[in-house]
């Protein structure tokens, strides 16, 4: 089977057949017939896939098939993205960071580090790790694994520790995954540190593999409870003194992605815009 003469909706089948091969609890389902059904259909597959291997066939066809549904929702370049008028080195951007081309998107993980497994659930976790393919939860597994291997079966990625993988079928080049703070029962100055840390952590992984731009979706603000609003003071806050404090970095735009017009009109308040 040549991947590249097929086209998209009969890749689209291909994977839910094969997925439906592997996962016989989901071979009584039928075939959605709409193809936005499909598309919705083939998310959840993915979403709950278990961590084995594949064929080449299967990883040809899925990678071709999210290359082009990243070039059918649009794909934005960071390089065309307008500096906020305050400070040239921040952008503020509203869109789809599964969509965005850039040096590095950050991923708002759990401390399982292998992604939502939760069947089409709504979080950046479950995006990211749809639209880049299988290949991410491999790599995040196989790193957990190591991690028990050194330091026991219970292991869980402390918070604010970010790991960066490759971001395989993203627009992006890497992923940097980071888990937030959980703000349970009230907000502390705790949750704050650990907030300012992700920030700073995962500038500090980027900058270490050469990326010059980076873009952070709003960590710890959806399921993990973070206030909205105190989260982008954090956020601002700590990537202006990063920036501040590394004057020489290879680091040359922080991106702050936002999904919904109230986190937008958020940072429009602090950034100037």
């Amino acid at each position: 089977m040549d991947e590249k003469t097929m086209t998209q909706d009969a890749r689209r089948i291909y994977l839910i057949q094969e997925l439906q091969k592997e996962m016989p609890e989901f071979a009584k389902y039928p075939i959605p017939k709409k193809k936005s059904e499909q598309e919705e259909f083939l998310r959840g597959l993915f979403n709950v896939r278990p961590v084995h291997p594949v064929s080449e066939e299967f990883t040809s066809v899925q990678d071709a098939y999210l290359k082009e549904r990243a070039a059918e929702k649009g794909i934005t370049d960071a390089a065309s993205l307008p500096v906020v008028p305050s400070d040239a080195r921040l952008v503020l951007w509203k869109g789809d960071i599964t969509t965005l081309r850039c040096d590095a998107v950050v991923n708002a993980a759990n401390s399982s580090m292998t992604g939502c497994w939760r069947w089409c659930h709504y979080c950046i976790d479950n995006a990211i790790q749809t639209y880049s393919g299988y290949q991410t939860r491999r790599d995040c597994a196989e790193y957990m694994e190591n991690k028990r291997k050194k330091y026991g079966d219970g292991y869980m990625q402390p918070t604010s520790l970010p790991m960066l993988t490759s971001a395989y079928n993203l627009p992006s080049k890497y992923i940097v995954h980071v888990v937030g703070p959980i703000v349970t029962p009230f907000l502390t100055a705790k949750h704050k540190e650990q907030l300012a840390a992700c920030y700073r952590n995962c500038l500090n992984l980027a900058e270490k593999h050469g990326c010059t731009n980076i873009a952070f979706c709003s960590i710890s603000t959806g399921v993990f409870m973070f206030p909205p609003e105190k989260a982008a003071v954090t956020a601002v806050a700590t990537v202006k003194k990063w920036l501040d404090e590394h004057p020489d970095s290879c680091m040359q735009k922080v991106i702050f992605n936002v999904f919904s017009d109230s986190q937008l009109a958020i940072y429009q308040e602090l950034l100037g815009r």
